[in-house]
């Protein structure tokens, strides 16, 4: 017998505008976790709860970008992935610079990239511009998250010298990426660009 459509249904998908999706509910509650876990830090400091906390919600990334796949991605979700990521990874940093953890250069040097990158992104969405993710971009992500999962472990929360290695090569990597994000911008002139959804980390 042949299969028909109520033996196979289609997957359901969300148009480019959605608000209300999966992957957003999965999004915002990672953007409502970042202030809870910034008092984790101040409240345990080097445990190991931090760490699984930690590691779940950077995981979670990929759940919500799978979900996005799945049912379809959405402009809303391309602005508000990579924001959780930098809500996250920016309170855990600027929380270990609190407690004379990290040194502050270095994370003052990554929160601007974001903040720049971040506002060349909205500029770029107004103009249907789309700016994809590289992969030293992601690359500068991990080296983040594990300056910081190094930093919160207890048996590595001393080796100062690791978690600033991964801290300053994120440093590098963030410089570079977001200078070939903004020579890309400008060399594009964008006077009449075409339309695309934004998806830069």
């Amino acid at each position: 017998m042949s299969d028909t459509a109520h033996d196979h249904p289609r997957q359901f998908t969300f148009g480019p505008s959605a608000l209300v999706t999966p992957a957003n509910a999965v999004t915002v509650a990672r953007l409502l976790a970042a202030p809870v876990y910034v008092l984790m830090l101040v409240a345990w400091g080097a445990s190991w709860i931090n760490v699984v906390v930690g590691f779940v919600l950077a995981a979670s990334d990929g759940l919500d970008g799978y979900m996005a796949r799945r049912h379809g991605t959405t402009r809303s979700g391309a602005f508000l992935d990579p924001l959780a990521d930098k809500v996250l990874v920016l309170g855990a940093m600027f929380t270990l610079v609190r407690y004379d953890v990290f040194w502050v250069v270095p994370v003052l040097i990554i929160a601007a990239r974001e903040i720049i990158i971040s506002v060349y992104r909205t500029v770029a969405g107004r103009h249907g511009v789309s700016v994809p993710a590289k992969r030293l971009a992601k690359a500068k992500t991990l080296c983040q998250q594990l300056a910081v999962g190094i930093a919160l472990a207890p048996p590595l929360a001393h080796t100062r010298w690791l978690y600033n290695t991964f801290l300053w090569i994120a440093v590098v990597l963030g410089v570079i990426t977001g200078a070939q994000y903004l020579m890309a911008a400008r060399r594009a002139g964008r006077p009449a660009p075409p339309p695309g959804v934004i998806t830069a980390p």
